[in-house]
């Protein structure tokens, strides 16, 4: 049940971000369209602190874009390949022999996608076009 409430949790929050960024798309695509004919609109939008939020998003959604890619990887290859990238993830590298202390989630996560990017260049099977 518990479980349930979580992923119900989860779907929720994904349906109001998508909705906020096609919001956020819709707010921005309007400035970008009327700021040719608006020069104090095109001097606010071009400020710093303008820039800034914009380049902390663009950010956000470039390594959630690459975090969903490798969880849509790993969550629906059953091949061979995918098996070895969940084992990785669940790994705990050692460090000269000694038992490592517990790594964080973001560490572990770090280290497969790591693997699993070197994995996919080196491969180069089922590239797609950017």
């Amino acid at each position: 049940m518990e479980r349930e409430n979580y992923l119900e949790n989860v779907h929720a929050r994904i349906a109001r971000v998508t909705d906020d960024l096609r919001a956020i798309q819709r707010e921005l695509n309007c400035a970008a369209m009327e700021a040719p004919t608006n020069p104090e609109l095109m001097e606010a939008l071009s400020q710093l602190p303008e820039m800034e939020s914009l380049q902390v998003l663009k950010s956000a959604l470039d390594q959630m874009r690459h975090f969903l890619w490798f969880y849509m990887q790993v969550m629906t290859n059953e091949s061979e390949m995918g098996d070895k990238l969940r084992q990785s993830i669940r790994q705990k590298p050692s460090h000269d022999g000694l038992a490592a202390p517990e790594l964080s989630f973001l560490e572990k996560f770090k280290c497969a996608a790591d693997a699993a990017l070197f994995r996919y260049l080196i491969d180069g099977k089922n590239r797609k076009p950017n």
